[in-house]
Parts: C-alpha cells; structure tokens; sequence
C-alpha cells in the first residue's frame, strides 16, 4: 500500500508566524506585504508578526514563535553581499539555524531570506506578483504544515 499525503493552501485554521528583519528594511518590508498579501488570500485569520532587528535574530525569534504555537512560521530576511566574508557568514548562520526550529520544534519554517548580490537582485525578488519571495515562502509553509496535520504530525 502507498498512503500519499499532500498539503492544500488552506490556512484558515492554521497560526501562522512570521519572524521579519528590519535589516535592510525597504526590502524586507516588500516581502513582509507579499507575505501577509498572501496569508490574508488563503484564509489566515491568526497571524503574528514578529521584527528582530537582523538576520541573524531570525533563529531565535522563529523558536519563539513556534514556542507561542504556530502551526507554521515563515522567516523573512534580506542579506546583501558585499566587499567581506561577513555576508557568508551571516546567510550560512540564519539559514541554518531556522532549520534547526524547524527540526527541533517539528513544525515547518519556510525560509525567505534573501542571499543576493545586489540590491537590483533584492528589490526583483521583493516585488508584487509571483517574485515575491515572502508569498513563496507562505505557501511552502501552509502547504506543509497542513500536510502534517494529516498526519497526525500537528
């Protein structure tokens, strides 16, 4: 027997978290509407939104989020390189420790952090319609955690 089970876009009964930096804010704040745009479009009706000041206090803010019991986070940043290895380290680290809430926590956290090379590639990625990462990124997360609800995961 295979036992298929698959997520919908429905997040009328889902808590939905969201974890932003106000790090280069103009961009993350394109992202957050596309985010929440979206969220309101599929139903949500219990969202938090929740401003770290950067990147790397995405982690902790997303485990506070799913410690407040969301079904499903979404992690919004934008990190820009630039002339020093700082950008490596700062994507490598946010990255990576959103994925361990995820794991630890058990719930899903889409990541929408932008790892671009420049602010043309950032502000593309951010904007209405289709590109926008933060829309993407909501999604991924409905979709996911309503799959595990089906599971019994949730």
């Amino acid at each position: 027997m295979i036992r298929t089970v698959e997520g919908d876009l429905d997040a009328a009964e889902l808590k939905i978290g969201v974890a932003v930096a106000a790090w280069n804010q103009t961009i993350t704040d394109r992202l957050l509407e596309g985010a929440v745009s979206r969220l309101k479009a599929l139903g949500a009706e219990d969202v938090t939104v929740l401003r770290v000041p950067g990147a790397l206090e995405l982690p902790v803010g997303v485990a506070a989020l799913a410690r407040d019991g969301c079904d499903a986070v979404v992690a919004i940043g934008t990190v820009i390189k630039g002339d020093t290895d700082h950008y490596e380290i700062v994507v490598r680290e946010s990255t990576a420790g959103v994925a361990r809430v995820a794991e630890s926590h058990g719930i899903p956290v889409a990541n929408a952090i932008l790892a671009v090379r420049d602010v043309e590639d950032a502000v593309e990625r951010s904007g209405p319609g289709e590109s926008n990462k933060g829309a993407e990124a909501v999604d991924a997360a409905v979709t996911t955690a309503n799959a595990l609800r089906q599971l019994g995961a949730r």
